[in-house]
């Protein structure tokens, strides 16, 4: 394999690691998204409030929204902290060989 064709192959499997990081990313993003929705007819307010003379609070709502939403993203907090350095490692390292010049990207096209 000649010099120019190792380093296209190599940036090709950084650049896969790269979306698979990044994919990982967007699978949390997901699930949270999928907890949430499924919470959600939990958090609506109870209708007995206003029998008794006074209307629900509005903001109760979002605020309840809120607090579970960032409950699920501190479970997951951790784990999105280390893909998320890991992804702009990948990315700092992709830069790092394009700017090498060890690949001539318009040649490779």
């Amino acid at each position: 394999m000649t010099p120019d064709a190792e380093a296209r192959a190599r940036l090709f499997r950084m650049e896969e690691a790269r979306r698979q990081i990044q994919r990982q990313l967007d699978q949390i993003e997901r699930q949270i998204t999928r907890r949430m929705t499924a919470l959600i007819p939990q958090l609506q307010p109870k209708r007995t409030g206003y029998r008794h003379g006074k209307p629900t609070d509005p903001k109760a709502f979002l605020e309840r929204y809120r607090a579970h939403l960032s409950a699920f993203t501190a479970e997951r907090q951790p784990e999105i902290d280390a893909l998320s350095r890991k992804l702009a490692r990948q990315d700092q390292a992709i830069a790092a060989l394009r700017a090498r010049g060890d690949l001539d990207l318009r040649r490779a096209a």
